[in-house]
C-alpha cells in the first residue's frame, strides 16, 4: 500500500471517528433535558369531555397536545371507554397518556388482609393498559388525616401501592391540594409529614404549584425545600378569586402571582424527565380550550415543549 493511501485512509477514520463523537456531543447538548414531556390534565376541559371526550380529544391533538392526564375513571372506564378502547382513542390521534388521577381511599385497602382490594388492584392494571407511568391519587380523605398515627399507617399504604406499581413497571404518586399546607398534626405540617415518610423509590410527588396557594404556601418555596423529589408537576397560574370559598382562582399562565416560569425552570435545574402537566379551572370568560390552547402557546415560548 503506498504512502498517499495510507494516509488517506488514517485521515479518513480520524474524520470518520471525530464526526461519530461531534454527532454524540451533538445530541447530548439537545438532549439535556431528558425526557421531560409536557402535558394537559384533562379537568381543564372537564365539561367539553363530559359532553364530547372523541370531539375534545380531537381538538387537543390539533391544538399540538402529545399527553393528557386522566381525571375520570369510573366503573373500570376512563370517560365512558374501557383501557383498551380509550387507549385505541389516543393511538389514533398520537397522543400518549403516562398518567391519571384516581383519589386512593380506605376502601381499597383491607386492613384485615393487609392487601389492596380488587378496586385498587383494577385501578392500577388499567393504568398498565393505558401505557402510563404513573398512577396519581389527587387527595386524601380527612378521616386518614385525623391523627398523626392514623396518617402514618395511610403512608405505608402508600408506599406498598408503589411496589404493587412497580411490578408493572409504574409508579405510585400523590398530587397536593391546599389542605397539607395548612393543616398540622402534632406541630408539624401535613406536607412534610407525608414527604418523610413516603419512599421516593416508590412514590412520586406530582407538585400543584397553583393549588398551595390556597393553604398559604408558596410555590418557589416548596420546590427549594424540597429539590429534586418532583417527578410531575400541575403547571398553573393563580389571581385572586372572583368569588366562592377559596381565595385565589386559576388563570392563563404568566397571568398571575406564581412567577410560574421561575417555578418550572428551578424544578428543570434539580430534575431531569419531568412531566410538566398543564392545568387551568378557572377561565374568566374565555372558553376552557381557548385558554388550553394559549397555555400551550406560552409553554412552548417558555421552551417547554412535548
Amino acid at each position: 500500500m503506498s504512502n498517499s493511501r495510507r494516509t488517506f485512509i488514517k485521515r479518513s477514520t480520524l474524520a470518520l471517528a471525530g464526526s461519530s463523537l461531534l454527532s454524540r456531543l451533538s445530541f447530548a447538548n439537545t438532549n439535556t433535558k431528558g425526557n421531560e414531556l409536557v402535558g394537559i390534565q384533562l379537568y381543564s376541559v372537564r365539561d367539553d369531555m363530559g359532553k364530547d371526550p372523541l370531539g375534545t380529544l380531537q381538538q387537543l391533538s390539533a391544538m399540538g397536545y402529545k399527553h393528557v392526564e386522566h381525571a375520570n375513571y369510573v366503573n373500570r372506564k376512563f370517560y365512558g371507554y374501557t383501557a383498551a378502547e380509550f387507549k385505541k382513542i389516543l393511538d389514533g390521534l398520537g397522543i400518549k397518556m403516562p398518567s391519571g388521577h384516581t383519589v386512593l381511599g380506605s376502601q381499597h385497602w383491607d386492613a384485615a388482609k393487609k392487601d389492596f382490594t380488587d378496586l385498587w388492584k383494577y385501578t392500577v392494571e388499567d393504568a398498565a393498559t393505558m401505557g402510563q407511568k404513573y398512577v396519581i391519587s389527587p387527595s386524601l380523605n380527612q378521616s386518614l388525616r385525623k391523627d398523626k398515627d392514623g396518617l402514618l399507617s395511610f403512608m405505608e399504604v402508600f408506599n406498598k401501592s408503589g411496589e404493587l406499581c412497580k411490578k408493572s413497571g409504574m409508579k405510585f404518586g400523590y398530587h397536593n391540594h391546599d389542605f397539607e399546607f395548612s393543616e398540622s398534626l402534632g406541630g408539624e405540617m401535613l406536607y412534610d409529614i407525608m414527604m418523610k415518610n413516603t419512599d421516593p423509590k416508590l412514590v412520586i410527588q406530582q407538585l400543584d404549584i397553583g393549588n398551595l396557594y390556597n393553604g398559604g404556601a408558596n410555590a418557589a418555596e416548596i420546590v427549594k425545600k424540597y429539590p429534586g423529589r418532583y417527578s410531575s408537576i400541575h403547571v398553573k397560574d393563580e389571581i385572586k378569586a372572583s368569588g366562592g370559598n377559596e381565595r385565589y382562582e386559576s388563570t392563563i399562565l404568566g397571568a398571575g402571582i406564581v412567577n410560574t416560569k421561575d417555578v418550572i425552570d428551578m424544578i428543570r435545574k434539580n430534575s431531569k424527565n419531568v412531566h410538566y402537566i398543564i392545568e387551568q379551572e378557572s377561565y374568566q370568560g374565555k372558553t376552557p380550550l381557548d385558554c388550553a390552547k394559549e397555555d400551550l402557546a406560552i409553554m412552548k415560548k417558555w421552551g417547554y415543549t412535548n
